[in-house]
């Protein structure tokens, strides 16, 4: 394994600035490393026991406002500096683009499983777009993976019971490694996965070539459940309330809670309020819809969620 490969080169802008990030820490680092080690060296050497001077005592000094007002500030800028491009970075690795395609990976021992919205799905390789934005939606099924793509810089748990995501932007074709980093059984070295970043053409052909007409996208099948299941008949899809609140518009969306709070409508809190709608209730309506616990599949949840997310 090489975490940081020669190739990762232009592979996207994010992982650049990332690099940037650690630079620009090394390169402080070295300035205070040699300011500190010269001057420790300089000292030793320029006041060092001469012969004859050996009645000499060492000067009483017991302050120097300057020195010390120069030590406290120009560290503290610099520690405040470190943080603010660091949140910088980090705030933008966290924030998808709007319009970020969206694929759902299902991490199980010892592989990935990737379902593309259209229905698509695939082990151990996901194919990608060149140039466009996509996000990554992460679950597991049995224990906690990860989700490392070290030549983009990026790395996300894998908790299972919830959902995470990270996103990427290729600007560079070829293939490029994933990796699990939390250790997740006696079969984790081999949990392995590759990413192919093809230019649009290639896509748009892979696509065509890939799709079955007959295969339903999961956000079809996410419509078919909620007309089964009758969720329609409290939440409306018009923007209107009923007995719980509308699905138009929602997902994205910040949502109050009766407690309070308030939190942003992801996939995590559709699939806590579907498996425990009590957990958290939007304000102004009563905690009278029921647990789909042990009613519904993980698949069949992400497939609603898939839904929910088209409502708009």
């Amino acid at each position: 394994m090489t975490p940081y490969p020669s190739d990762a080169v232009g592979v996207s802008r994010v992982a650049g600035r990332i690099d940037s990030v650690f630079l620009f820490i090394v390169v402080i680092a070295l300035i205070f490393f040699f300011l500190t080690q010269g001057t420790l060296i300089w000292f030793a050497w320029r006041y060092r026991r001469r012969k004859g001077n050996e009645g000499e005592s060492t000067p009483y000094i017991t302050g120097n406002r300057l020195l010390e007002t120069l030590w406290v500030v120009i560290p503290s800028a610099l520690v405040l500096a470190i943080f603010a491009y660091g949140w910088i970075v980090f705030r933008d690795i966290r924030t998808a683009p709007a319009g970020a395609a969206d694929i759902n990976v299902v991490a199980r021992q010892w592989l990935y499983e990737f379902r593309y919205s259209d229905g698509r799905s695939s082990i151990n390789e996901v194919r990608v777009p060149l140039g466009k934005p996509v996000r990554f939606v992460l679950t597991s099924s049995d224990v906690l993976h990860g989700f490392y793509l070290p030549a983009f810089r990026i790395k996300q748990d894998i908790v299972p019971g919830r959902y995470t995501d990270l996103w990427v932007q290729p600007e560079k074709a070829g293939s490029f490694d994933i990796y699990c980093t939390q250790y997740c059984g006696t079969g984790h070295s081999t949990m392995r996965a590759k990413m192919i970043v093809m230019d649009a053409a290639d896509y748009r052909r892979w696509v065509a070539g890939e799709r079955k007409p007959d295969l339903a996208p999961p956000w079809m099948k996410g419509k078919g459940l909620v007309e089964r299941y009758g969720c329609l008949g409290c939440h409306g899809v018009d923007g209107v309330d009923r007995i719980g609140p509308t699905f138009k518009g929602l997902y994205g969306r910040k949502v109050e809670m009766s407690d309070g709070s308030a939190l942003i409508a992801d996939e995590s809190y559709f699939r806590e309020s579907i498996l425990d709608p009590t957990a958290k209730v939007v304000k102004g309506f009563d905690p009278v819809m029921p647990t789909y616990k042990g009613t519904l599949k993980e698949d069949e949840i992400a497939e609603i969620i898939a839904w929910l997310k088209t409502v708009k």
